[in-house]
């Protein structure tokens, strides 16, 4: 199906802060902060928001009571951390591998970035990458070339590695460049993301994955059921607690609320932003920026 320009997301549409549901506070905080290099922006009895910056990465919400997901649950496989040089994510890579080598899961070159993965105490995946500049992506027919190439750990810090990036680490940009998550079946995720909401696919791999982003990006999101194929709507557990999407004005915020209307999607709209779950319970959340 052809979508209209109008029904599809601002080209300078993006992510923000990824909001999590923890149950150990302490544990959880003390990671982001001495493995991440994140800085607390705000901390109250409700939660802990974490950051770069002035920058929101993280928003940690106390969540008491409620279990961690299965492995198979639809839910975040990671939030992904987009840094601003090769030597700022050589130094967070170098700190989060020396809190906890444990912690560590892989590294992969995917020609659009290079990319490092950990899990934190709860089990939610942390991805922390480097974009290759866009003029050495590869689009064919409007999807964009990506793989995954064994990328040695060890060889990336000997390269990228500097003094002042390790001592300027909790001072360095990052922003949220993508959220992966965890879903049922493709083919729902694509009716969804993209002919509702209005991404456009960037690429797939068949029923496995799809990837989707605005403006031209890789991707913003991301879903796969690696883990989770056939998984139904999820419970109310530990992890995800909500992605934030930002667009550049309040008229792109009531076309979507149109657009989810039309579809007979449930949504709360304010004016100022839009509530709405994924037909997995995921909860989103579109503001203007």
């Amino acid at each position: 199906m052809t979508m209209l320009k109008e029904d599809k997301l601002a080209a300078t549409t993006h992510m923000n802060a990824v909001q999590l549901k923890v149950g150990d506070m302490k544990v959880m905080s003390a990671y982001y902060q001495q493995a991440l290099g994140l800085a607390v922006l705000e901390e109250t009895a409700e939660g802990t928001r974490l950051g770069r910056g002035t920058r929101e990465l993280v928003n940690l919400r106390y969540a008491p009571g409620l279990k961690l997901p299965a492995r198979s649950e639809a839910g975040l496989f990671h939030a992904a951390l987009l840094f601003n040089s090769q030597a700022d994510l050589a130094a967070t890579v170098l700190s989060a591998a020396q809190f906890d080598q444990g912690k560590f899961v892989g590294s992969s070159d995917h020609l659009v970035s290079e990319a490092f993965y950990f899990t934190d105490p709860e089990g939610n995946g942390i991805e922390l990458y480097f974009d290759r500049p866009r003029d050495t992506w590869t689009w064919n027919n409007g999807e964009v070339r990506m793989d995954t190439i064994y990328l040695d750990p060890n060889n990336y810090l000997e390269t990228h590695l500097s003094e002042q990036a390790v001592s300027s680490l909790q001072s360095a940009g990052a922003e949220v460049g993508h959220v992966h998550l965890q879903v049922g079946d493709v083919g729902t995720a694509r009716q969804f993301y993209v002919n509702t909401l209005g991404f456009d696919q960037t690429t797939a791999l068949g029923n496995q994955a799809l990837f989707v982003s605005a403006g031209g990006y890789h991707h913003h999101m991301a879903m796969n059921v690696w883990n989770s194929r056939g998984a139904g709507p999820r419970k109310d557990t530990l992890g995800l607690g909500e992605v934030l999407i930002n667009v550049p004005t309040a008229e792109e915020i009531g076309k979507l609320a149109q657009r989810l209307g039309f579809a007979k999607i449930a949504h709360h709209h304010t004016g100022a932003e839009l509530r709405f779950k994924d037909p997995w319970n995921n909860q989103l959340r579109v503001a203007v920026a």
